[in-house]
């Protein structure tokens, strides 16, 4: 039998394949396109201590192999997620990990500080690096800010703590050692690059925040790059993402050395995407006698 499952911060998935905050929906809402329990983890929605409204729209246009978003991190806040959507979590056989976002570094502490209360969330994923939101795109740019919100939240968190890197940066690695250094268990990258379409018929942005964050098969080559030097300078584990579709787009992150991969905007045009991806890492197993998936982490390096 082979060998699926993955180690991420002392929390054992299944399998390598999560679904990236924001894109899989609040609770178990894909539950009717896919067994949930197929994978090998489940990533929330952003909550922050209150509910966020978001950006006004529009917020979403479709892009050349792929789409911009500019969401703003809308959410009902986190006792209404606590109460109202995690219970349908419940029960479900896989580990789920909570994104949190905040506009002060005392937002992340009080969410953490609320979650800790919830044996369902097993990984606290926090989110320093959303390109819609000035407040929190800050910390994430930032070596020294970024380390500031890392050392509070895992001095509050009782669950293992993935910061989330953003690529609007000169140097990712410099963020993701600055994140070790601070404490973190382990990073999940990329979060979305910053776009911008123009409506050239209407003489006007394509979105009412001008700017969106723009994920997709346009950003895997990038992405990919980043995971491969952030797993090469730093020692915890790393969640890779950005335009994974496939099985085999999955598998490069793996071999540029991510532990476990996350899908994102896949799940929108095709809400079984990370189940079949599951399936599909499996069929590249048996096709080259692969026992582990394990072995193939880092292959390339």
């Amino acid at each position: 039998m082979r060998n699926l499952s993955v180690d991420i911060a002392g929390v054992i998935l299944k399998n390598p394949v999560m679904t990236a905050s924001g894109t899989f929906g609040v609770s178990d809402e894909f539950a009717e396109f896919e067994d949930l329990e197929k994978l090998g983890g489940i990533t929330t929605k952003g909550v922050a201590p209150i509910a966020w409204e978001g950006n006004p729209g529009p917020r979403v246009i479709e892009s050349p192999s792929g789409m911009l978003n500019a969401i703003g991190l809308q959410n009902p806040g986190v006792e209404v997620f606590a109460t109202r959507d995690l219970p349908a979590l419940k029960g479900v056989d896989t580990v789920v990990m909570a994104n949190v976002c905040g506009h002060s570094i005392d937002d992340y502490v009080k969410v953490v500080e609320r979650l800790a209360e919830e044996d369902v969330v097993k990984l606290l994923e926090i989110n320093i690096s959303c390109p819609n939101d000035s407040g929190v795109t800050a910390f994430g740019t930032d070596p020294k800010e970024a380390a500031k919100v890392c050392a509070a939240v895992k001095k509050a968190a009782r669950q293992p703590v993935i910061i989330k890197l953003t690529p609007n940066v000169t140097d990712i690695t410099e963020i993701a050692k600055a994140c070790e250094a601070a404490g973190a268990d382990g990073l999940s990258l990329i979060n979305t690059p910053m776009g911008m379409v123009i409506d050239v018929h209407r003489r006007k942005f394509a979105l009412a925040n001008k700017t969106g964050g723009m994920s997709g098969p346009a950003i895997r080559p990038l992405a990919v790059r980043m995971v491969y030097q952030t797993v090469h300078a730093v020692k915890i584990p790393v969640i890779g993402m950005g335009g994974i579709m496939t099985g085999e787009d999955a598998l490069q992150f793996i071999m540029a050395g991510a532990s476990a991969v996350s899908v994102g905007m896949a799940n929108f045009n095709d809400p079984a995407a990370a189940a079949r991806i599951v399936d599909e890492i499996k069929a590249y197993m048996d096709k080259y006698d692969v026992e582990d998936i394990n072995e193939l982490r880092g292959i390339v390096d």
